[in-house]
């Protein structure tokens, strides 16, 4: 049943990562802003595509991600595991 509200897509680990960047959410994302984002250059997000890890589209001028693309990415990252040090 519809009662006329709008229900918005929440994004639980992307948008904190905005919020701690001083920036807000948007429908598409270019790779400068991926990068802004993630607080790494340019270069490394293109690896990251070309990895397969951060998977790109073609969308209209330079944008390359939506919104939920970078939730998936962040959902699916895994923690690198920590090995003991060797004395």
């Amino acid at each position: 049943m519809n009662d006329g509200t709008i229900e918005t897509t929440r994004y639980p680990l992307l948008e904190p990562l905005l919020a701690a960047a001083g920036l807000q959410l948007q429908g598409i994302y270019t790779i400068g802003d991926a990068a802004e984002i993630f607080g790494v250059k340019s270069r490394t997000i293109q690896e990251w595509c070309r990895d397969g890890k951060l998977p790109s589209r073609d969308l209209p001028g330079r944008g390359r991600f939506l919104s939920e693309d970078l939730e998936t990415f962040l959902r699916n990252s895994v923690r690198k595991a920590e090995f003991p040090r060797e004395e």
